[in-house]
């Protein structure tokens, strides 16, 4: 795979931003992705994930109820909706299915 992330950029608190990782090889679909950040100072953390199987979900705590993760089977991608974003969520953005890694966005959130 190589996969690779777009859609990062700079946002005030309260906006929203949709990130998008693919392939450029192909389709995720037989894959679980999953989304993961590293903030300056912190271990990387996981976000979100969506499974393989059933396109069952799971998220962070602190992301719950204001991201969203799904496939987009026409564009045969997986995005990642960022919605009520806050400062703290200032961070690169990954994408990551098994061993493969995307190169980040970054995503920042101006107060």
């Amino acid at each position: 795979l190589q996969l690779v992330e777009s859609g990062g950029g700079l946002v005030q608190a309260g906006g929203s931003l949709r990130l998008s990782c693919g392939d450029s090889g192909g389709a995720l679909d037989n894959y679980a992705i999953g989304w993961f950040r590293k903030a300056p100072g912190k271990e990387r953390e996981g976000v979100a994930c969506i499974s393989s199987s059933d396109n069952s979900t799971w998220y962070a705590d602190s992301v719950k109820g204001r991201f969203t993760v799904a496939r987009d089977y026409g564009k045969k991608q997986v995005f990642l909706q960022m919605d009520s974003l806050n400062p703290e969520d200032t961070a690169i953005y990954y994408c990551n299915a098994y061993a493969w890694w995307g190169q980040g966005t970054q995503v920042t959130v101006s107060g």
